[in-house]
């Protein structure tokens, strides 16, 4: 379980092909490497969330992290367009007695979107990603999604598209201050959302 707030924003150090999939070297920011009276040593077995999608460490070396993803990962992921060098954010799994500062985040990744228009006015951006309808149903203004791992608030959301507001630090600390027109996003919508549609949904249906 993750929280939608960004730890460290990492890079893509090496990715070798493992025949059913990749193993995925990730170093790792300064930062996550500390250990303090708040935060656990990460451990082999730990679950980090990798641009929203969690997955497994199952090595450690200096200031990397090992990962292993399978074809199904990297084809409904955009882990599978990562390249070495490519910037990753960051999350390892909430601890129980932290706080909940974005929103409840599995880590399963429901589908990719597209970045379909990047409006800035001086060092804030409004952002709109193309979605399908499949996930755009689960989305309310003022509700929750995450892009790419990060927590945000759906500010118009229509039912091909949507549309955040991105303040600087979101920009700076983030992969989304790098995005461009076209890049695909992991989307992973609100929980909340679909088990409300899985309940109600049929019920509404005989109401049309």
């Amino acid at each position: 379980m993750f929280t939608g707030l960004i730890e460290g924003k990492g890079s893509v150090a090496e990715i070798l092909d493992q025949g059913e999939g990749v193993l995925l070297r990730v170093q790792v920011p300064e930062e996550m490497l500390r250990v303090d009276a708040s935060c656990l040593a990460t451990q082999i077995g730990d679950s980090v969330a990798i641009n929203g999608c969690c997955l497994t460490v199952i090595a450690m070396q200096e200031n990397c992290w090992d990962f292993q993803a399978g074809q199904e990962t990297l084809s409904r992921t955009n882990l599978g367009k990562l390249t070495s060098g490519s910037p990753v954010n960051l999350e390892r799994a909430m601890l129980a007695n932290a706080r909940l500062g974005g929103h409840i985040v599995q880590g399963h990744v429901d589908g990719l979107g597209t970045v379909l228009e990047i409006d800035s006015q001086d060092e804030w951006v409004t952002m709109w990603f193309a979605v399908t309808e499949s996930l755009s149903q689960y989305m309310v203004t003022k509700g929750s999604v995450t892009v790419d791992g990060i927590s945000l608030t759906l500010v118009d959301v229509e039912p091909d598209r949507f549309s955040v507001a991105l303040i600087p630090h979101t920009l700076e600390v983030t992969t989304l201050g790098s995005r461009a027109v076209d890049d695909h996003v992991n989307i992973e919508t609100d929980i909340m959302g679909k088990y409300a549609h899985k309940l109600l949904g049929p019920w509404m249906d005989r109401l049309k």
